[in-house]
């Protein structure tokens, strides 16, 4: 009966110091960053510039193509049909052509990206009910947006088509030929296809995983290279205390940076969160834990600052830019390339606050996303503490 109070008075002691310790370790780190606040602004500054530069600079929103026209009916119903292709944010007519030797020198010259063909007989092949072929050159040095500019044509012109066909067949009186079945589509989640509002998330996901990373493998290398580390040695502390202490500090500007970009997406890009704060709260914390976890094990792995920079950057702008889904889908990948995203924790983030973002998605969506990020989060951390036993 005595014995056990004593264990449990040993252990309530053992918990008191471990406290002790872990608050010792997060006190001196909070004491370093607020010795250099610019370090701190930039943490949480340059993600959302970085946010309104990429932003605004990387869209998919082919707009404003620069096209040239030569009309060679010119007629009333080939001026009719060009005005209806041509007159909307998406084309810009440059000029009228005379000749189609004038257009392959604009297409090589890179002046233009298209150039339209209204052939001879245009009115009177629409007026008879026949198929009429409007020839389209399309620079396609740049296969996206060639791709882009084609689909858009398509679209326009079977439209427009559809149109003058209407009025055509109400004048002679005659029933239109046109399709029996046609397609309507309602697009959800992002109905003006704004490129912007599938880009900001994923930049989200680059630019937390960066400041987050760089930040925390520079934690422990700098007390290597001020000799900070040798004093802790040889105290009674624990690697467990002492990778708790560096990364927490940090935990909480991760939070706050995410609340700031949050903010700069809503206000410059109009991208409001739809779903729950509570699981967006949750799947950053998660994935914070990774990209720390990450951090702190490039640290204990290198012995120069210099160093530990460089490896962080390698190990977040690439795979988070090429490896996450950010903008090209994994699914279309190979299939090795494909093994090794699962190891980028920005995969998961990606995915899962788009969902939370855009789509209103709830727990039992994003489940095994967060269960992905606690995995690799519990991998780096565990290979952290083992670095640093060997350091302390």
């Amino acid at each position: 009966m005595n014995g056990q109070p004593a264990a449990g008075g040993w252990r309530a002691a053992l918990s008191v110091r471990w406290g002790h310790r872990f608050l010792a370790v997060l006190k001196k780190e909070f004491r370093q960053i607020g010795r250099d606040p610019l370090s701190l602004g930039l943490l949480i500054g340059v993600p959302s510039l970085l946010l309104l530069l990429y932003g605004y600079a990387l869209t998919f929103d082919v707009k404003h193509i620069a096209v040239a026209v030569l009309d060679e009916d010119r007629t009333p119903a080939s001026r009719a049909f060009l005005e209806a292709l041509l007159e909307n944010p998406y084309f810009d007519r440059t000029c009228a052509l005379e000749d189609r030797r004038k257009g392959d020198a604009l297409l090589l010259q890179g002046r233009v990206r298209s150039v339209i063909v209204v052939p001879r007989g245009f009115s009177t092949g629409l007026s008879r009910g026949e198929r009429v072929v409007v020839q389209a050159l399309v620079d396609g040095a740049d296969a996206t947006s060639a791709a882009t500019v084609e689909g858009y044509l398509h679209a326009l012109a079977e439209r427009v088509t559809r149109v003058a066909q209407e009025r055509t067949f109400a004048a002679t009186g005659l029933a239109p030929l046109l399709p029996v079945v046609l397609v309507e589509p309602r697009i959800w989640f992002n109905p003006d296809l704004e490129s912007g509002k599938f880009l900001v998330p994923g930049l989200i996901a680059m630019l937390l995983m960066l400041s987050c990373v760089i930040a925390t493998s520079l934690s422990i290398v700098r007390e290597k290279e001020r000799q900070t580390l040798e004093q802790m040695m040889v105290s009674p502390l624990r690697p467990i205390e002492f990778v708790l202490g560096k990364t927490a500090p940090y935990v909480l500007i991760g939070l706050v940076t995410m609340v700031v970009i949050l903010s700069v997406g809503y206000v410059f890009f109009d991208v409001a969160i739809r779903g729950s704060f509570l699981l967006l709260g949750v799947a950053t914390l998660l994935f914070l834990v990774a990209a720390l976890g990450m951090g702190v094990m490039i640290s204990s792995s290198t012995h120069s600052q210099q160093i530990a920079f460089q490896v962080a950057v390698i190990a977040t702008i690439l795979p988070s830019f090429l490896l996450s889904g950010f903008i090209f889908p994994i699914r279309n990948m190979p299939v090795v390339i494909q093994a090794v995203t699962y190891l980028v924790p920005p995969r998961y983030f990606v995915s899962a606050i788009r969902g939370v973002i855009l789509k209103d998605a709830t727990f039992a969506m994003i489940w095994p996303n967060l269960a992905a990020l606690l995995a690799l989060g519990v991998f780096f951390n565990l290979v952290a503490l083992r670095k640093t036993r060997k350091t302390l």
